[in-house]
């Protein structure tokens, strides 16, 4: 997931390979996955009229039908372990105020890994003034700054490890690269640590920006299902729960995100969304509805 520094360089990065709720609480081992369930939306630390409001514009995103904010409270660039944390502990209060669960995000360089936990933590363990917290935390894995890729992959499971061993009963979730454009493009991150993130992480988030690739619908429906597919295959987890991020919403047609939708939808994903919230019309969020069920019942069809 990058920020909008993403979209100018981080996102660059990630273009290349990423050519790529409160609902009911459902759990990996004894670990709650409500907060990944359903329809969520993405604000990062670039969405300056966005962040200017958070009471309005939470009010906005239940209208629509969200059921979980990702909030971006700090990445590698920024000076501060969490930025501007008034407005954070905000959003956090509004969320929770309109029944909606807050994921924090982070995107780490790799470079300093002590940072990067302290970081981390400290977006797991912020207090609002009134005691509420953020529901989860999800690592956005990207930055491809460290090489070579093994090194890489070696601090991202360090740092992971020492996430996870610092909070054992939270739910944490993978921010990962569009598993099918690794696949095109394997120079990017060759030996990508599936396997191990799947024994520290309880739920995966492909950045499945299908806008990278084709401007037609079919191929965002292949292309959505496909990173599914391969992200159950390649962490030998046949149900691993898996909640893609389609993308990006201003370059998106509506029928790209209809076909989003339904193949989130057809490849039994516990949630879906768009990024991300600043930039989706109002014809895409009629769309992104659909995702409002997800995960569907054995009995929904």
């Amino acid at each position: 997931m990058s920020s909008r520094v993403g979209r100018i360089a981080a996102l660059l990065a990630v273009a290349f390979v990423c050519a790529c709720g409160a609902g009911s609480a459902r759990t990996a081992g004894d670990r709650d996955l409500s907060a990944y369930t359903g329809l969520g939306t993405w604000v990062d630390l670039y969405d300056h009229q966005v962040l200017a409001k958070p009471e309005a514009e939470v009010a906005k995103m239940a209208k629509r039908g969200v059921g979980t904010l990702y909030l971006e409270t700090s990445n590698y660039q920024m000076r501060n372990d969490i930025v501007n944390p008034a407005r954070v502990a905000r959003f956090i209060e509004a969320a929770h105020a309109k029944g909606m669960q807050i994921v924090a995000w982070y995107l780490p360089s790799f470079t300093n890994l002590a940072r990067d936990k302290r970081r981390s933590l400290a977006a797991i363990d912020f207090k609002t003034p009134g005691g509420e917290q953020f529901d989860s935390f999800a690592l956005d894995i990207e930055s491809s700054l460290v090489k070579p890729a093994s090194t890489r992959s070696a601090r991202l499971l360090t740092l992971s490890r020492r996430v996870r061993a610092a909070n054992p009963d939270l739910t944490l979730g993978a921010i990962v690269p569009a598993p099918r454009g690794m696949q095109r493009l394997p120079w990017y991150w060759p030996g990508f640590p599936f396997v191990e993130l799947a024994r520290t992480y309880d739920v995966f988030l492909p950045m499945g920006y299908f806008t990278y690739r084709s401007k037609l619908a079919s191929f965002t429906g292949v292309y959505t299902q496909l990173n599914i597919t391969l992200l159950r295959t390649w962490t030998g987890n046949p149900a691993l729960p898996v909640h893609p991020i389609g993308g990006i919403a201003d370059a998106a047609s509506t029928a790209q995100v209809r076909a989003f939708a339904r193949a989130a939808r057809n490849g039994k994903s516990v949630g879906a969304s768009l990024y991300d919230y600043a930039t989706t019309s109002a014809g895409q969020w009629r769309e992104l509805r659909a995702a409002k069920d997800l995960p569907l019942s054995s009995t929904s069809g």
